[in-house]
This record gives structure tokens, C-alpha cells and sequence, in this order.
């Protein structure tokens, strides 16, 4: 009788044991950054040898990990969805934003990756109002938007007819705002670029260029070819300064970053 007593007891401690291991035993929730001598635990190693064994990132290099190291504290790296498509303008017939997002689909964990930007902006302006009118362009400076911007514009009319590729009208840059340098949102940095000196393109094409002209707002076309001219760019409108034009052509040949597009 008293060693059937026993046997329970020590099967009972067993148990207790058991379970005790299954909740603090390993690495769960033990994981740690960098290299941490008081990140440990008392278990099996990945050497199969049982007793201290540690989880911060120091122990794959000195090869004392607990078991589940991998498992429990692996980097895990943000993960996000794909850009959702570009909002329509803040505001109609006047220089706006548009907005793209996307969202988180994991959290980094164990010193992951961090998430990535979530919302794009972009400069843009509406061509007709609410009711569906045309806005019509009123006189004023060139309003510009990066190239980047400017590549999903529509081909066709509400018709299905192609539109008119357009043209390309090189300027030399005069001046500028020191505004365009000073602010950092994603959809301003193109602005950077912009700099006294330098030859830049702005295409004029679909829909802002002009139906019944075939021309753009503030594009030259009805200037002499050293006459100074105005522009803005879209998205910062404290960002503006003034151009020379030099020609008009077919294609834009300038570099990337000094290519745009007239709003």
C-alpha cells in the first residue's frame, strides 16, 4: 500500500513537473535583442545538451540556444499588401493630392524588418467638376507634376477614341523657391530637383492639354522665346519660380529627374 502511495506521489510530481516545463521551458516569450547574458533558461540546447541555454541573438554565434531558438526568435519582416489605386483629387479644377495606400498584413517580430511607408501622395487636378463639366484653365503659371505621376494618364476619351500624344516643351530654369527643398512628404522630394541652370521637360498631353488649342496651361505657346515665364509645382505651393522657354519638340529627352508634366 505505501509504495502504491509513492508511486502516485511520484507520478504526481512527474506531472507537475511536466507541465511546468511546458510553460516556461525553451525560449517562449524569452526572446531577446542584441546580446543579453541574463536572457536564459534551463533546458535542452540545440547541442542536445540539457541545462543553461540562452535566447537573445547571441547564441546562435557562441551555439548555447535553446531547442526552439529558430522557432520562437527568428526575425520576422514586415509584411504589406499591394499599393491600393490612386485615390481620385482631394479637390476639383484646382491643384490637389491624390492617395494610394497599403496595409500590414504581419508585424515585424525579434528585430524584424520595420514597416515600410503606407501612404503615397502625388499632385494632381481633376478636369472636370462634380456635375461632370469641363473645369476649364484659367491664365496663370505652369502647374507641373513629376513624370512619375503623369504615367497613368487615360489614352482614350469617355469614347474609347485615342487621345493626342502630345508634346514636349523644354525650358531653362531661372529661378526658384526655397520652399522646394525645405519639406520632406514622399510626394514632394521630385522637387528637389528642380534647380536654377538646368534644362528640364514638361510634357503637355492628356487630359490637361487644352481640346480646342492643343496646348497647355502656361506651356509658352503664346510667348516670345525669351520671355520669362511662371511655374508652380503640384502638391507644394510654395513651390514655384520662373523659366525661359527653349523649344518645343516631339519627345522629352531630359533626364528623369528634371522630366515633368503640366497639370
Amino acid at each position: 500500500m505505501g509504495s502504491a502511495v509513492e508511486f502516485a506521489c511520484l507520478l504526481l510530481v512527474v506531472s507537475i513537473l511536466g507541465k511546468n516545463h511546458l510553460v516556461s521551458g525553451g525560449c517562449a516569450g524569452k526572446c531577446c535583442r542584441s546580446r543579453d547574458l541574463s536572457c536564459l533558461n534551463t533546458d535542452w540546447r540545440m547541442d542536445r545538451v540539457y541545462g543553461t541555454c540562452y535566447c537573445d541573438m547571441g547564441c546562435v554565434r557562441t551555439k548555447d540556444c535553446c531547442f526552439d531558438y529558430f522557432t520562437e526568435c527568428a526575425a520576422q519582416d514586415c509584411a504589406v499588401s499591394d499599393w491600393s489605386f490612386w485615390s481620385g483629387c482631394a479637390k476639383r479644377c484646382r491643384p490637389s493630392v491624390r492617395v494610394r495606400v497599403r496595409h500590414i498584413e504581419q508585424q515585424p517580430s525579434n528585430s524584424g524588418q520595420p514597416c515600410p511607408q503606407l501612404e503615397q501622395q502625388a499632385g494632381c487636378r481633376e478636369y472636370r467638376d462634380h456635375q461632370g463639366h469641363h473645369c476649364g484653365h484659367n491664365s496663370g503659371p505652369a502647374l507641373i507634376t513629376s513624370m512619375e505621376f503623369g504615367k497613368k494618364r487615360p489614352k482614350h476619351d469617355n469614347y474609347g477614341n485615342p487621345l493626342d500624344s502630345g508634346f514636349c516643351v523644354e525650358f531653362t530654369l531661372e529661378s526658384r523657391t526655397p520652399h522646394c527643398t525645405v519639406e520632406n512628404r514622399p510626394h514632394t522630394h521630385w522637387m528637389r530637383y528642380i534647380t536654377e541652370g538646368f534644362k528640364v521637360c514638361v510634357m503637355c498631353e492628356p487630359p490637361a492639354m487644352r481640346n480646342n488649342s492643343g496646348s497647355c496651361q502656361g506651356d509658352g505657346r503664346e510667348s516670345e522665346k525669351e520671355a520669362v515665364l511662371h511655374w508652380q509645382a503640384v502638391g507644394n505651393h510654395q513651390c514655384s519660380g520662373t523659366w525661359k522657354k527653349i523649344q518645343k519638340t516631339q519627345q522629352c529627352n531630359c533626364p528623369p529627374q528634371h522630366s515633368f508634366v503640366f497639370i
